[in-house]
C-alpha cells in the first residue's frame, strides 16, 4: 500500500490575498506544480484523492483527478491547523482500503505527520523537508507505515555536485 502526502503547490503570499485564507487559489506556479504532480502520480495506480477543504489543497490534486478521472474528495482532518494524529487516522484509514491513494494538505500538517511517523518506525531515506509541491511517498501494510521517500517539486531547483 501507498500513500502519496502531497503539499499543496504555490498559492502566493497570505497578506496579497484579500479574501478569506481558505478561498486563496494556486499562483501560476502552483499550477505548474499541480500539472508535474499529476504528470508524476498518474501512472501509479491511485484509487482515492482527498484533500483539506481549501481551495488551493484541491486545486492541487485537480489535474490528477481530471487524469484518472476521479473525483477530490474534502477532509478537515487535513486542514491547516489540524492535528497531526487526525491526518494519520485518515491515512490509516486509506491505508486499510489496500489500494494507493493521495492526500493534499498544509505546511503545518504534512512536518507533523512526518515528525509522529519519523519517532515511531518509519524509516526516512531523504533528508526532513516539504516545500510547496512536494510529495511524500509513505509505503505501508494497511496502517503501518514502514518506509518514507521524498519527491521534490517540478520546479526544484536540481543540487550541484561538485
Amino acid at each position: 500500500m501507498k500513500l502519496y502526502v502531497i503539499r499543496h503547490g504555490h498559492a502566493g503570499s497570505k497578506s496579497a490575498w484579500d479574501g478569506p485564507d481558505d478561498e486563496r487559489p494556486l499562483s501560476r506556479r502552483g499550477h505548474k506544480q499541480a500539472g508535474g504532480i499529476a504528470d508524476r502520480l498518474c501512472g501509479v495506480g491511485l484509487s482515492r484523492l482527498v484533500s483539506s477543504p481549501t481551495v488551493r489543497c484541491v486545486q492541487t490534486l485537480e489535474p490528477l483527478a481530471d487524469q484518472l478521472g476521479l473525483r477530490v474528495d474534502a477532509d478537515d482532518r487535513l486542514l491547516e491547523g489540524a492535528d497531526g494524529h487526525q491526518a494519520l487516522a485518515l491515512a490509516a484509514e486509506l491505508g486499510k482500503e489496500r489500494t494507493a491513494a493521495a492526500i493534499c494538505s498544509h505546511g503545518d500538517v504534512i512536518p507533523e505527520m512526518l515528525r509522529i511517523l519519523k519517532a515511531g518506525t518509519t524509516r526516512f531515506r531523504d533528508p526532513f523537508m516539504w516545500p510547496k509541491g512536494s510529495v511524500w511517498v509513505l509505503t505501508g501494510d494497511g496502517g503501518c507505515w514502514t518506509k518514507a521517500r521524498y519527491i521534490a517539486p517540478v520546479d526544484a531547483v536540481a543540487p550541484t555536485h561538485r
